[in-house]
């Protein structure tokens, strides 16, 4: 629990107070977020146009640093493949963002890389990590929900669904990443959750004693491991908190695709990391429901000629209703805390049908 407190303030007090550093820097420099050249005039964050982006960088290096300052007691705390190969992946989607934004401001219009130089993008951090995850960290190959099915989906089965997963997750933050706070507070909840869980099968590996019997724990993921991985979740809880403190509204700074598919790329890890794969959908409910706005949106109106909402994502629907910014984050962070206390009680709710965990 020290390592996971350690990991939490390391990551906050890095950002909180490296984050007004960055926002002059970019200030000076005239690195400001852009609008789609193609959007209407009467859309709210017209007036938001200049606001410093690519915050995203000190929220990943806050995360690293407080990573790095969970490691700093000694003892049976150790670096971990599974928890450096989790901050690979961050760092590597983070990556990709970065040449989004730059490229979108040098460029002077809300257009970086192009679709086919993301998609390569992801599509090579993804597999790298899918096949490194099998390969390097010993990562079982079978679906799980909270703990393993007898489903073995072999290496490239689950290096496909691994591909899938990261480069699903990173668009849907990307998505999510629309109103002032609405994606840093989220991700503050995810990534609370996902600390709890690694915590967890850290504590409820291997056997135990029933009536005379010895019974196994379903968590297959080695103790080491998961207690890097919590170190990773937390330090990224305290990234994304010391971001939220200047991204709240009214945002002094935004997080842009450099934060947006790292916070992404680190929520799909984990969900992989842990074998969580299908819990992901409900701890990550909201981007999920973003994600489907933006398809229902895409589908009737190529299909049907019509819209089912004013503007997607569905944040900004509920804008064009006429909800203030404010409003429609803190409803949504709501939601969001709903989806992330439900995919933990499912969790929870697992564990104690294992038999003799609850005598």
């Amino acid at each position: 629990m020290i390592a996971l407190f350690l990991a939490l303030l390391g990551g906050f007090v890095f950002t909180v107070f490296s984050t007004p550093f960055l926002i002059r820097w970019l200030r000076a420099n005239s690195v400001g977020q852009r609008i789609r050249d193609d959007g209407p005039t009467e859309h709210p964050h017209v007036a938001k146009v200049g606001t410093p982006t690519m915050g995203g960088i000190t929220l990943v290096l806050g995360a690293f640093v407080g990573y790095a300052f969970a490691h700093i007691r000694r003892g049976s705390f150790k670096f971990s493949t599974s928890g450096l190969l989790l901050v690979a992946l961050i760092l590597g989607c983070m990556v990709i963002g970065f040449l989004d934004d730059y490229l979108g401001i040098k460029h002077e219009r809300n257009l970086g890389l192009r679709k086919r130089g993301k998609l390569i993008g992801q599509l090579g951090v993804a597999f790298v990590f899918a096949y490194l995850a099998v390969h390097w960290a010993g990562v079982s190959t079978k679906l799980s929900f909270t703990h393993e099915f007898n489903i073995d989906l072999h290496e490239w089965g689950f290096i496909a669904l691994a591909v899938a997963m990261i480069m699903a997750t990173t668009n849907a933050a990307n998505l999510t990443d629309g109103l002032d706070g609405l994606l840093s507070g989220t991700s503050v909840l995810v990534f609370g959750v996902y600390a709890i869980i690694a915590f967890w099968e850290f504590r409820h590996y291997g056997t135990f004693r029933h009536d005379g019997r010895m019974l196994v724990y379903p968590y297959t993921v080695l103790p080491a491991h998961a207690l890097d991985l919590m170190a990773v979740a937390a330090a990224m809880v305290g990234g994304c908190t010391g971001f939220l403190w200047w991204n709240a509204a009214p945002a002094r700074i935004f997080m842009g695709d450099t934060g947006s598919m790292a916070i992404g790329g680190g929520m799909a890890g984990l969900a992989l990391l842990t074998h969580t794969q299908l819990l992901l959908p409900i701890l990550a409910g909201l981007c999920l429901i973003e994600t489907l706005s933006v398809i229902a949106q895409v589908i009737s109106f190529r299909g049907f000629g019509r819209r089912v909402l004013r503007m997607s994502p569905i944040h900004h629907h509920f804008e064009l209703l006429g909800w203030p910014e404010t409003t429609v984050t803190v409803r949504f962070w709501v939601f969001a805390g709903a989806c992330a206390v439900l995919g933990l009680g499912l969790f929870y709710a697992d564990f104690l049908r294992i038999p003799g965990v609850t005598n």
